[in-house]
């Protein structure tokens, strides 16, 4: 058995923070406004997960109105859907996740960034896909305002009887 999940999120561009993405920080930025630390595409495959589960969201678990959630690391919000997926007797076959921005480049941290996000996940590298994109102006992410992310997940039954 099977399970897909898809995920996205969008964050406003905050010149003002170090960027973080996919568990990585990029000191050329520009960072990310929001209550954790801003890793958009961390928040995305977060999603993910937690919908291939019928979970809900990130906001579910992890509110931006709980105070403890101020800065925090968005890798333990992946954490904590990979290990409810693990509970449940699922095990993630890959992620195939796009960031959609203008700057930075992302190309030179690609490789770096998937080895960070197979590392939280627990899974080879070889499962984990990022891909890159410009929106050429057209939009909030095309004029340097936000950032965007999506992901898709495939889960598999890792022990009969999963829920």
């Amino acid at each position: 058995m099977m399970r897909i999940g898809q995920g996205e999120d969008m964050h406003h561009v905050d010149d003002a923070r170090t960027l973080v993405l996919g568990g990585v920080i990029i000191e050329e930025g520009p960072g990310l406004l929001g209550h954790s630390d801003a890793d958009v595409l961390l928040h995305a495959i977060t999603d993910a997960i937690l919908g291939a589960l019928a979970l809900g969201d990130i906001g579910l678990h992890f509110p931006a109105s709980n105070p403890s959630f101020r800065d925090a690391d968005s890798a333990d919000f992946l954490r904590h859907a990979m290990r409810s997926a693990r509970d449940a007797g699922w095990q993630l076959a890959n992620i195939d996740s796009t960031v959609r921005t203008e700057r930075p480049k992302l190309r030179p941290y690609i490789d770096i960034i998937r080895d960070r996000i197979a590392a939280i996940c627990e899974v080879e590298a070889s499962a984990v896909s990022v891909k890159a994109k410009t929106s050429e102006g057209l939009d909030a992410v095309g004029r340097g305002e936000a950032m965007f992310a999506t992901a898709v997940v495939l889960l598999a039954q890792s022990r009969p009887g999963a829920t």
